[in-house]
């Protein structure tokens, strides 16, 4: 039997195959497609203090390869989140990991003090990364700022916590360091790059907000890199994410480093795709001689020069 079981730090997980923050609802939106069970975790759309409207339309644009989206964060706020969602997730027979997002760092630790009242939370994932709101980006490419809410927010909540972090930054090894040497369980790579799309008929940007973040697979080659980068210089687990559509995909995200992975703008269009993962990985693993998902992480060989 292969053993899927997977250990960031403080947070153990069935298996690998999470579903993405802002791409899965509050999880009632997929029940016809998903069998939850058989997920690794669940991570709802971020949550924020307040509630917030978010942006302008237009919010998102297809692309060659990807999906820009400026949604902006949109949702009914914290209190909203406990009462009319937080127990139907934690009905669910899966991890559920909250995604929160603030402000400043404050906001993000009293978040964390009242989400870490619910012990059947499996970890708190800290969105210092959205492209597409004044302020939240600021977190994520500051290391000073990421390791401060990372250990104010370690110190309120008893829950793990995962930090979700840009690839708009100049080195994003420098950002990862500062994430793990504050206490994070594990880190998130990565949230979107940040891009734009014109009507160049009207010169008019599509986007309401003009900037959105790109995912999808245009992504992938990015993501892989900097997942592998930072597993290279950084002990910390790694929850790879970008342009995930296939089993290759899951497998090269491990084999470069990550311990988890999450699949993102694949579930708009094939909502059972985390399921199938799950099914595929097992027989992968098995075809490799492994026992477990560790036996493969980081495992690839780079030529030395």
């Amino acid at each position: 039997m292969i053993d899927l079981n997977v250990q960031l730090n403080r947070l153990k997980l069935a298996n690998p195959i999470m579903v993405a923050s802002g791409t899965f609802g509050y999880a009632r939106e997929m029940a016809a497609f998903v069998d939850f069970r058989g997920l690794g975790a669940i991570i709802p759309k971020t949550i924020t203090p307040q509630p917030r409207l978010g942006n302008p339309p237009s919010r998102t644009v297809e692309v060659s390869s990807g999906l820009l989206n400026s949604i902006g964060l949109d949702n009914d706020g914290l209190d909203a989140f406990v009462a009319k969602h937080l127990d139907y997730l934690l009905s669910l027979e899966t991890a559920i990991i909250a995604n929160i997002a603030g402000k400043n760092t404050d906001e993000f630790v009293q978040m964390a003090e009242r989400l870490g009242k619910y012990p059947q939370l499996a970890g708190l994932e800290l969105n210092i990364s959205c492209p597409n709101v004044s302020g939240g980006v600021d977190f994520g490419t500051d290391p000073e700022l990421a390791a401060q809410v990372v250990a104010r927010v370690r110190d309120a909540s008893p829950l793990p916590v995962i930090a979700k972090l840009t690839p708009n930054v100049t080195d994003i090894v420098e950002i990862a360091e500062a994430a793990a040497e504050a206490g994070a369980d594990a880190v998130s790579l990565v949230n979107t790059f940040q891009g734009m799309a014109i009507d160049w008929r009207r010169r008019k940007p599509i986007l309401g907000n003009v900037i959105g973040g790109l995912s999808g697979p245009a992504i992938k080659p990015m993501a892989l890199r900097i997942v592998w980068q930072v597993a290279q210089a950084v002990n910390v687990p790694i929850i790879g994410i970008g342009g995930i559509q296939s089993l290759d995909d899951v497998m090269e995200f491990i084999v470069a480093g990550a311990t988890a992975v999450q699949i993102g703008t694949a579930n708009f269009y094939n909502p059972g795709l985390a399921n199938k993962l799950v099914d595929q990985l097992s027989e992968a693993l098995q075809e490799q001689g492994c026992q477990c998902v560790g036996d493969l992480v980081g495992t690839l060989q780079v030529p030395t020069r």
